[in-house]
């Protein structure tokens, strides 16, 4: 028979290496948007691919976590974050003042600059003067949305927000869209380097709200959930050791880890 002494000491010893091992192996599910390349999208086969995944997988494996990812609309992320249909956002989410009232943020993991696309021709800038009267399309729910709305829709301009941002570029080749708002590598990656867009370019320079676009983009987690505090240390450890930006010579071809 154990001793109410020896109870004392050991049970809270096993309950430890119990969480330890818990947390070690715990699954890990992360909510995603899988349209967005080449930040993530879906192979034929069903097979989620790029930049993010790719984080994701280190991020994990850095954890010793089990991932799985559960797709959903990217203005479905945050509500089905709070529902904890999943536990992380990695979805190129960017980190704003207005998310950070409803979710927490990981330290951010990367920065990509902000671009408006329009035909070559149109001789169109980022500005309210240019685009009086035209037509711009971006995602909905991304913080692209939220500059455009604030800054420019009500001086006159046409905002159509989309689900999908292969739709947008399928609009600005039909000419449905005088311009579009978006990552400038997802511009690159899903339209200019492509035949439909061949008469496309980036009109003007890169466009920075800091209240709007954020600070840099990073994993979002339920409000006080304490895996923050372990994919912070991941991620410190995967930019210190050169991991993610080695995933982001890989699809990019430049470092745009965030130091």
């Amino acid at each position: 028979m154990i001793s109410k002494r020896v109870r004392n000491a050991v049970f809270p010893l096993l309950a430890c290496l119990a969480g330890t091992a818990m947390a070690q192996g715990a699954p890990l599910r992360m909510g995603l948007e899988p349209f967005y390349p080449p930040f993530e999208s879906k192979q034929a086969d069903g097979q989620l691919v790029g930049f993010d995944i790719d984080v994701g997988k280190a991020v994990c494996e850095r954890m010793a976590a089990k991932c799985s990812w559960v797709e959903t609309s990217f203005e479905g992320l945050i509500p089905g974050l709070k529902a904890k249909k999943f536990d992380a956002i990695n979805s190129a989410m960017n980190i704003t003042a207005k998310r950070r009232e409803s979710i927490d943020f990981t330290v951010p993991i990367y920065i990509v600059p902000i671009q408006m696309v329009a035909r070559r021709d149109s001789k169109l800038t980022p500005t309210v003067a240019s685009l009086k009267g035209k037509t711009v399309g971006v995602l909905q729910g991304a913080t692209q949305e939220d500059f455009v709305r604030k800054h420019w829709e009500k001086h006159g301009v046409k905002v159509v927000a989309y689900r999908d941002q292969a739709q947008i570029f399928l609009d600005l080749a039909s000419g449905r869209l005088d311009a579009g708002v978006q990552e400038a590598q997802t511009a690159m990656e899903g339209f200019l380097s492509k035949p439909q867009g061949k008469d496309f370019d980036f009109a003007g320079g890169v466009i920075s709200d800091f209240a709007t676009l954020g600070e840099g983009t990073g994993m979002g987690v339920r409000k006080g959930d304490p895996r923050k505090a372990e994919l912070d240390k991941a991620i410190a450890s995967l930019k210190q050791d050169g991991t993610l930006s080695r995933i982001s010579m890989k699809y990019f071809h430049r470092d745009i880890i965030a130091k």
